[in-house]
């Protein structure tokens, strides 16, 4: 079952279109069209309807909700296809920064930068991959392998930084 949006918003000021789309996007909405939007059910997707609801309000829109679960199954299929493919794009963007960390903190090994001012910095690169990962995983409500495998990623990011900071801690001692 999934949960279809129709929003009506008017094309001035621009800010509460925008509004709406980010606030769906960020939930994982999947667009199937010009001002539709689908989510598969769920309990978080009642606090979205809400907000979105609110949203079209303050605007002077109108939001129309309503269950679905396609004519066909190919229907039914198709949305959970697009939802799927929007969640391995977004998945995959996050290995590729998660990689691009790693790399980095090899290079700091590699070049023997073992100062407390870089291990801050890379520990508030990693904050940031963990709050993608928790806003990526909150969206993934049909829980893909590519969020899985994110998971793994992350967890291999963290122990790469302990022992990052081991070296830190090792030279700072050192010194």
């Amino acid at each position: 079952m999934w949960v279809m949006l129709l929003a009506r918003m008017p094309a001035e000021p621009a800010r509460f279109r925008m509004a709406l789309w980010r606030e769906l996007r960020r939930a994982g909405a999947v667009p199937v069209g010009q001002s539709a939007w689908c989510l598969p059910r769920s309990a978080v997707v009642d606090a979205l309807v809400e907000r979105a609801q609110e949203l079209a309000d303050v605007a002077g829109g109108e939001l129309v909700v309503l269950d679905v679960s396609g004519h066909r199954e190919a229907d039914a299929f198709a949305l959970h296809s697009r939802h799927r493919a929007q969640r391995e794009q977004e998945w995959a963007e996050f290995a590729a920064d998660a990689d691009k960390y790693l790399a980095e903190l090899d290079h700091e090994e590699e070049i023997g930068k073992f100062t407390l001012a870089e291990l801050e910095e890379e520990e508030q690169s990693l904050e940031r991959l963990r709050r993608w990962y928790r806003d990526l995983r909150s969206r993934d409500l049909l829980g893909t392998e590519a969020g899985n495998e994110a998971g793994a990623h992350l967890k291999r990011c963290e122990a790469r930084l302990e022992t990052y900071a081991e070296h830190v801690y090792e030279a700072v001692r050192g010194r």
